[in-house]
């Protein structure tokens, strides 16, 4: 993918889809014109599963994080949650947007 194009922008990228992340990039650009606020944007990955809690991911910002070989980047919603607490408890985001995968 080139460094300015956006999965969404992606012709691949899932139709059922779209309206949700068009409108959630609208929203961040929004919160980025924001000064008097401090904010967060979590990101989910393109793989957003049920699964077992591990308490293991890795952390990215702007850029889509890798996956292993063809398939794309995953989480378990049980470990997107401990992500969340986690940035809740000891904030390493502030005014930024940050993705998580395992």
């Amino acid at each position: 993918m080139t460094p300015d194009l956006q999965l969404v922008d992606t012709p691949t990228f899932p139709a059922e889809y779209k309206q949700g992340a068009l409108a959630a990039r609208d929203a961040l650009n929004q919160l980025k014109l924001e000064t008097s606020l401090d904010w967060v944007f979590l990101s989910p990955p393109i793989a957003l599963a049920p699964g077992a809690r591990t308490g293991q991911y890795r952390l990215g910002l702007d850029d889509l994080l890798p996956g292993t070989g063809e398939a794309p980047a995953g989480i378990s919603v049980a470990d997107l949650a401990v992500a969340i607490v986690d940035e809740l408890e000891t904030p390493r985001h502030v005014r930024q947007r940050f993705t998580v995968a395992h």
